[in-house]
């Protein structure tokens, strides 16, 4: 019994002066504002790469024989739209937990929290007050009231502490790579070469026939290299996907079971005086 009212005691100061300090809340906002600025970053990389698509879309390289870029780019375009869409929804999840961590760190939760607190610590070591229903109802509340105060700070901090350890490397290779892709498909954009008139002389034919011979050689290895690029880009977008989702929807839901299992486990453990 007087175990428990220590623990439960301790537990209460504690989680007050942390919650006045704002020692989580400054950490959690922190590591939100780092997230999401590698989101914004990732969705202007994505943006950009959808838009240099577009340009390029309908435009026509060749010299005898047409080749239209549009082909190659068709399968890279869709994915980039449907990548574009994913991470609009990471950035606004990412921005809907700065919002909650801002309501979760108001001082209207923080002085319930301190009230509950200092609630629990005078029903627990009170003689009149410490009945066994009074002491569980006290320290439930307490309970409700840290998983109000502390759930989106904790979920921030951990969801980001695993990204940074596993995922943020991999996310900035890709981004680096949908940053070389897009500049790869501008230089693809080439303009077609005026054939040769009539009236030309023998020797500028001549000189005419051996520059689109070159060019030919050099726009064939720029669409090879814009195919391997594009095929390079959907690899790494695919991971994009995989590693914001896993960041933004999966880490907190995750988090989220762990923390509920955690307090139904104290609720069922510690609240019996």
């Amino acid at each position: 019994m007087d175990r428990r009212r220590i623990i439960w005691t301790l537990l209460a100061l504690a989680a007050s002066a942390v919650a006045i300090s704002g020692v989580a809340d400054h950490t959690a906002d922190s590591y939100a504002q780092d997230a999401l600025k590698r989101a914004l970053v990732t969705f202007a990389a994505a943006r950009t790469l959808n838009g240099v698509i577009s340009v390029v879309q309908s435009t026509e390289v060749g010299v005898g024989v047409t080749v239209s870029v549009g082909q190659i780019l068709d399968p890279i375009n869709d994915l980039v739209e449907q990548f574009s869409s994913v991470m609009l929804v990471a950035a606004s999840s990412l921005g809907l937990q700065n919002v909650l961590l801002t309501m979760t760190a108001s001082r209207v939760v923080t002085v319930a929290l301190v009230i509950a607190s200092l609630f629990a610590i005078v029903v627990l070591w009170s003689p009149r007050l410490n009945k066994n229903k009074m002491a569980a109802a006290a320290s439930r509340i307490l309970l409700v009231m840290l998983f109000v105060r502390f759930i989106v700070p904790l979920l921030i901090i951990g969801t980001n502490l695993v990204t940074d350890t596993f995922l943020a490397p991999q996310q900035a290779e890709a981004t680096a790579a949908l940053e070389v892709t897009g500049r790869a498909i501008k230089e693809a954009n080439v303009d077609v070469k005026t054939p040769p008139t009539v009236d030309q002389s023998i020797m500028d034919r001549l000189n005419s026939v051996i520059d689109e011979s070159l060019a030919s050689v050099n726009i064939s290895d720029r669409l090879a290299n814009l195919q391997e690029n594009a095929s390079k880009a959907a690899e790494h977008i695919v991971d994009l996907i995989v590693l914001f989702v896993l960041q933004t929807i999966i880490l907190p839901l995750a988090f989220l079971w762990l923390l509920v299992q955690m307090l139904k486990g104290i609720a069922a453990r510690w609240t019996q005086f």
